[in-house]
């Protein structure tokens, strides 16, 4: 055991989040995305259970986002025309401003191919169980 240590957080995921370098990207995925096959270069950990908001929080615990780049936080865009509600933004948007005073201007939205063209580049992709719609969230490391 360790102390001050997310419990959320697998020994797996604690050992991917250390081995990544500044401006490695990680990307936390909802239930519906992709994982194994856009993972195929990345390493996939599972956390079925568990919500995208709960992985991002216990995440920037202890994960520095990238200062160096504009928008280190990258979310799927609502395809147009897609009725599609995404409070989970906002949720995602009020985690992330407890970590880091930029808030909501370090994010980005990604249209949805080319979010996927990204996730084909990422160190590691945690396969959440979140079921809300365009919950992936792909986050770029910085330095401490």
């Amino acid at each position: 055991m360790l102390k001050n240590i997310p419990k959320i957080l697998s020994p797996e995921l604690l050992k991917v989040l250390c081995e990544m370098g500044h401006g490695d990207k990680i990307l936390i995925a909802d239930g519906n995305f992709p994982s194994e096959s856009m993972g195929k270069n990345a390493i996939v950990i599972r956390a079925d259970g568990h919500s995208g908001t709960d992985i991002l929080d216990a995440v920037l615990t202890l994960f520095p986002l990238d200062t160096y780049v504009e928008h280190p936080v990258k979310l799927m865009q609502v395809v147009p025309g897609d009725p599609v509600e995404t409070p989970i933004f906002d949720e995602y948007k009020q985690i992330a401003k407890k970590y880091d005073s930029r808030g909501e201007t370090m994010f980005e939205e990604v249209e949805r191919g080319a979010f996927y063209e990204l996730s084909k580049r990422v160190y590691a992709i945690v396969a959440t169980g979140e079921s809300k719609l365009y919950a992936n969230i792909l986050l770029q490391k910085g330095v401490i």
